[in-house]
């Protein structure tokens, strides 16, 4: 009888949990990563240089370097730079431009990466995409999944709390872009993975149910969790589809259109919550809506920084940013004035569901 399986890659480690990092040397060793710390520290500005001085005393034969932004020509750089030596693994500590500079430069040389997360505030802590600025704007990469994650929540809890809600917009737009790749395959028959959309939701409908507050232990591991489940949702089924969806294409506009608006998380959450209406799921409509109000999110044009005109014109544009991608936008494909009515009536049901 065959065996009917498949393997999925996954990390080997991941700790989420106050006090991880001092003890980063013992996982690589324990885990088989690097058992001298023959490795390659890559930190940014801010949080990353003091998380470096914490663990390298117990990476003995480390390397540190330095990175600043989230570009592509940093990447490469960085590349270069470790070409010149052979490393069990890169540790990249810092936030998200950081970590996706890393992840980038680690693949090209087929260099096992490891996350040291000092932010909550997307998924590309664990996720196989590296999201990098180019002369043309952005581009998305495809990279290796992390070989292990380390998220400490002692540097979490005291970076700034921004990043820490855009992380829960992040994680919670997975329950559109799930909707989304589930009405692509009723309406095209596209193909879709079961298990990717088991793990993206399971972490968006537990961080969307707790109760806590980005102040609670539990909430902050609920979140990184769902953050993690996601990148891994991604990794499973080789596509972004599990956590991009018209939320991620409003978002994807929005930074063309007007960038420097918001956060990726505050966009993508505010996006979901307008893609869920145009979807009519009215339960999901209100538990999406109170729980991005309940922690300070965005949930209307105006609190995220843009006249309604402005947001219109970012739901008209958000389809051509991802041209091969079939979403409730491209379903109902509707024009400006469409779009305009549709707003007003979200507006006027937001204030029956927000409390």
């Amino acid at each position: 009888m065959p065996l009917l399986a498949r393997t999925v890659n996954t990390p080997l480690a991941i700790e989420v949990r106050r006090g991880a990092v001092a003890d980063l040397g013992e996982l690589l060793a324990d885990r088989r990563i690097s058992a001298g710390g023959d490795v390659a520290v890559v930190v940014g500005p801010g949080q990353g240089e003091r998380i470096a001085e914490l663990c390298l005393p117990g990476l003995g034969r480390a390397d540190l370097f330095t990175v600043v932004g989230g570009s592509l020509d940093a990447a490469h750089q960085l590349g270069e730079k470790l070409r010149q030596r052979s490393y069990d693994a890169v540790v990249g500590i810092g936030g998200g431009k950081t970590i996706d500079t890393a992840k980038y430069a680690a693949s090209r040389y087929a260099i096992p990466m490891v996350t040291v997360a000092t932010s909550l505030a997307n998924d590309g802590i664990a996720s196989p995409v590296a999201s990098l600025d180019h002369d043309g704007g952005r581009g998305s990469y495809g990279v290796h999944i992390p070989i292990a994650i380390v998220v400490d929540l002692d540097f979490v809890d005291n970076g700034p709390d921004g990043q820490t809600k855009a992380g829960i917009g992040d994680a919670v737009s997975n329950l559109n872009a799930i909707a989304d790749w589930e009405l692509a395959h009723q309406v095209r028959a596209e193909p879709i993975d079961g298990l990717a959309v088991t793990l993206a939701r399971t972490g968006a409908e537990a961080l969307i149910n707790h109760p806590g507050t980005i102040t609670d232990d539990e909430f902050l591991t609920t979140l990184a969790e769902a953050l993690i489940l996601g990148g891994i949702a991604m990794s499973v089924c080789g596509s972004s589809r599990p956590a991009s969806g018209g939320c991620h294409e409003i978002s994807h506009a929005i930074d063309l259109l007007y960038p420097g608006t918001g956060s990726h998380g505050a966009q993508v959450g505010l996006g979901a919550l307008f893609c869920t209406f145009l979807r009519e799921d009215k339960v999901r409509f209100a538990q999406l809506s109170r729980c991005l109000h309940r922690h300070g999110l965005p949930t209307t044009p105006t609190e995220l920084g843009l006249t309604d005109e402005a947001f219109v014109a970012a739901v008209v544009h958000g389809p051509q940013t991802r041209p091969d991608r079939f979403t409730i936008l491209e379903h109902l494909d509707l024009s400006r004035a469409q779009v305009r009515d549709r707003l007003a009536d979200y507006v006027d049901a937001l204030k029956h569901h927000v409390s």
